[in-house]
């Protein structure tokens, strides 16, 4: 299992036009979000400025980007090409599997947030503790398992014809109703309480958490980690059941 997972690494360090668009798109649209923003003006509902706020949201929405859009359709086109099955008549289990791919999409997620960190900080002069940003930069990165565990999950239920629609389809609802292009405070009452059970607000709202100060809410935690085991051990399946046909 360790040798898949440093192939898996590999290959998508040597993406390079992935690893590009992957790692500076999201720093690009949290300088347009933000761009004449006062850096001192907090939003309603939340003692929170919007530079602030989309600092997070940017980072987790990059993450979220590279792990579940990567992830669904590479391994879509790896099953049509015959290399899943190559594994399958291998002693890989399926948590092998999925370990591995998880790895390679967090080997591109982390520097994703962390060039998003370094723009706030820098550019937008967004001031926090030591302890938030390692805090926040951790608990994105950690976070965005979840999304890893569903890229694999619909690469291996999905042909890679519509492996791209359904991921983009999940991505930019989870995006939208986790609040990372609009304020969450701005939606509704029942859109809000109906979000919270959603892994995209659940994952925004543990960085947001940490700009407050706060410790992350267990319900937060608690939805992260029941979708992660949701969709690790949905591909999981999908890997042994193929192995039975195989």
């Amino acid at each position: 299992m360790k040798t898949l997972v440093k192939l898996e690494i590999v290959r998508t360090l040597r993406n390079k036009r992935f690893m590009f668009f992957s790692v500076l798109y999201p720093a690009l649209l949290f300088l347009i979000f933000t761009a004449g923003a006062d850096k001192n003006k907090k939003l309603d509902g939340l003692d929170l400025t919007l530079v602030a706020y989309y600092m997070v949201a940017m980072a987790a929405f990059g993450a979220m980007t590279a792990v579940l859009m990567g992830n669904a359709e590479r391994i879509a086109r790896e099953r049509e090409k015959g290399w899943v099955r190559q594994l399958r008549l291998t002693s890989l289990p399926g948590r092998g599997y999925v370990t591995a791919k998880i790895a390679s999409a967090a080997t591109v997620s982390l520097p994703s947030i962390v060039v998003v960190l370094l723009v706030g900080a820098t550019v937008k002069n967004v001031r926090l503790d030591a302890w938030q940003w390692v805090s926040i930069l951790l608990a994105i990165w950690a976070g965005s398992m979840v999304f890893a565990a569903l890229g694999v999950a619909i690469g291996y239920v999905a042909t890679a014809d519509v492996a791209r629609p359904i991921s983009m389809l999940c991505y930019f609802v989870l995006a939208a109703l986790g609040g990372l292009w609009v304020p969450f405070s701005s939606f509704p009452h029942w859109l809000q309480t109906f979000a919270g059970y959603l892994p995209g607000r659940a994952y925004t709202a543990i960085g947001q958490s940490i700009e407050f100060g706060d410790a992350p809410h267990a319900k937060d935690i608690t939805v992260l980690v029941v979708y992660l085991l949701l969709f690790a051990g949905t591909a999981a399946w999908l890997y042994r059941k193929d192995t039975q046909k195989a």
